[in-house]
């Protein structure tokens, strides 16, 4: 190959999307990619790259050896890469067309991203529109986004000009030598993650005015590459949001809402109080539902459920606690104990048995059970063997009847699926859902994922007690969270009350644990591209010792050490 001025240039060879080829040395995979003629445009147009099991951005160089794979913004990786960039278009255009309005990033919400909108002019027809109309000049004119690196005293100056303190707040436990930060037009945001080269490859959002703030909304994931954003009205259940406002009601009261300022708490030693006060809150939370269902008279059945790895165990133990306060006795019956026998699990689409299914319950039986309990009958309540797949034998079955200040508490994933409890009258029933929303955000433009929140979680306790390594816990959390969107998500809305058992100071806990298993993840192994960029994340936070945790915290199911028996 020959470079400018006619003198033979240095080639690399690498694999390029399973083939081998030889490039320019110095080369980015943008450049590579317009040279194989997979360069596209728009929505067809790669947005990121997997470089040697490592999401990069396009314009990283490539090496010799390098195995790379184009992400387009429809698959997985790529919808992520794609909400981010989306993220620094929409703080870029508030900030060029409406100076007075801060966005505040929040949870995932009715196809999109909810932000809270702070200053004047207020959320509006008019004022959605200006920053609508906005967004899409930027992503008409095609801007790049460009990536840059700066001494850590120019960025600080950078952030300090723009008032931007919880960036400072980040940098005050910044150990690089450098700050990498995106840039589009005069917007600069330190990097956390990749983004897209362009600002032309994000074309399709949607931006709805909800509730005081605003919606961002994205492509509908399943759609693959036809990406459209969903015209319908945003569903949105009414107990969830409320958890979200108390959630920022308990980050008001504890002075943390962002990473940087919990990373100044574990330094000034602050932590302590932060961790006993959030302790406090889930408690006094606990509390308030024990007598929420004591007052209602009649109810004899409470039903939780959420999911993997949000925490109902412990919070059911917990809320037993409270009831015996209130002079009721909690009686547990498990779901799992009504498993089917192995041979008759029901299979899901790659032939593997799906004991998250409804079907892989014995609902005839588990009914019976139930109308007999709390009408007074003894019921022989069943106990299954998971290492055979099949119940024990019936001699070996515990009988129940329930007194008349016993509460049968049933907790599982299908607890809010009315199939599952259709014997009991709804009046009956106290339906509580234990969510696990992350309250935390990087800064007030970068969220923090629910979902890595609770994967975090699992990752640590299948280690800790399942016997399980960090890379199958990874394997195996895509089908996890496709049980969850079946299972549970569409019953959240049934919930009398919410519970949201996060806890501010967690992720400095699970650290402690999680970075440790994930550095045992084998770099060619499928799910290292996850593993990295949990350890990643998990490097922005400064650690904490688990001893602070009490006895009874949620993060005790998780990491050991708790009161209770599981």
């Amino acid at each position: 190959m020959i470079a400018g001025g006619g003198q033979p240039s240095e080639t690399v060879k690498l694999v390029w999307e399973g083939r081998e080829i030889e490039v320019p040395e110095g080369s980015t995979i943008d450049a590579v990619a317009a040279s194989q003629g997979q360069e596209g445009s728009g929505w067809e147009a790669p947005i990121a790259a997997v470089l040697d099991g490592r999401l990069v951005s396009l314009g990283n160089v490539v090496y010799s050896g390098a195995s790379v794979r184009l992400v387009r913004a429809w698959q997985g990786a790529g919808r992520e890469v794609y909400r981010r960039s989306l993220g620094l278009v929409i703080q870029a255009a508030v900030r060029r067309v409406l100076p007075g309005v801060r966005l505040v990033v929040g949870q995932s919400l009715g196809g999109g991203v909810f932000y809270d909108w702070h200053g004047d002019p207020p959320p509006g027809g008019d004022t959605i529109a200006t920053l609508e109309g906005e967004m899409r000049a930027i992503v008409d004119a095609d801007l790049p986004i460009d990536l840059v690196r700066m001494g850590e005293a120019q960025a600080r100056k950078l952030f300090e000009d723009r008032d931007e303190e919880e960036k400072l707040l980040l940098l005050e436990t910044w150990w690089h030598e450098s700050v990498r930060l995106v840039k589009l037009g005069d917007h600069h945001d330190i990097r956390h993650d990749p983004v897209a080269p362009t600002t032309g490859r994000l074309a399709r959002f949607d931006l709805i005015e909800l509730r005081g703030g605003v919606l961002l909304r994205f492509p509908e994931p399943g759609r693959g590459r036809e990406g459209s954003v969903s015209t319908s009205p945003p569903v949105v259940v009414d107990a969830l949001f409320d958890v979200f406002r108390e959630t920022k009601d308990w980050n008001r009261i504890l002075g943390v809402s962002t990473v940087g300022e919990l990373n100044r708490a574990c330094l000034t030693g602050d932590i302590e109080e932060i961790v006993r006060v959030a302790e406090g809150l889930h408690e006094q939370k606990v509390v308030h539902i024990a007598e929420e269902l004591g007052n209602r008279g009649g109810v004899r059945l409470a039903l939780i459920a959420g999911p993997s790895s949000s925490g109902k165990t412990t919070f059911s133990k917990r809320l037993s606690v409270q009831l015996k306060v209130l002079g009721l006795n909690p009686v547990a019956v498990s779901v799992d104990d009504y498993y089917v026998d192995r041979e008759d699990t029901p299979r899901d689409r790659s032939g593997e048995y799906d004991f998250e299914a409804l079907e892989a319950v014995d609902l005839t039986l588990f009914n019976e059970h139930l109308a007999d309990l709390l009408e007074g009958r003894e019921v022989r309540i069943p106990r299954y063997d998971f290492q055979s797949g099949r119940r024990v034998p019936a001699g070996r079955f515990r009988p129940m009847r329930l007194g008349e200040a016993d509460v049968l508490i049933v907790e599982g994933i299908h607890a809010l699926n009315p199939r599952l409890t259709e014997s009991v009258p709804e009046g009956d029933k106290f339906r509580i859902y234990v969510s696990a929303l992350a309250q935390l955000c990087l800064d007030s433009a970068n969220r923090i994922s629910t979902t890595d929140v609770r994967l975090l979680r699992r990752l640590v306790r299948d280690r800790h007690f399942r016997g399980y390594s960090a890379a199958q816990t990874l394997a195996k959390w895509p089908s996890v969270k496709r049980g969850e969107s079946k299972n549970i998500f569409p019953y959240q809305d049934r919930a009398h009350t919410m519970f949201n058992s996060t806890l501010v100071y967690e992720v400095a806990v699970l650290k402690t644990f999680a970075q440790r298993y994930l550095l045992e993840v084998p770099h060619g192994d499928p799910v290292f591209l996850e593993a990295y960029r949990l350890l990643k994340f998990l490097d922005i936070f400064v650690g904490i010792s688990p001893d602070m945790v009490a006895r009874t915290s949620i993060i005790r199911e998780f990491i050991g050490g708790s009161h209770f028996e599981y």
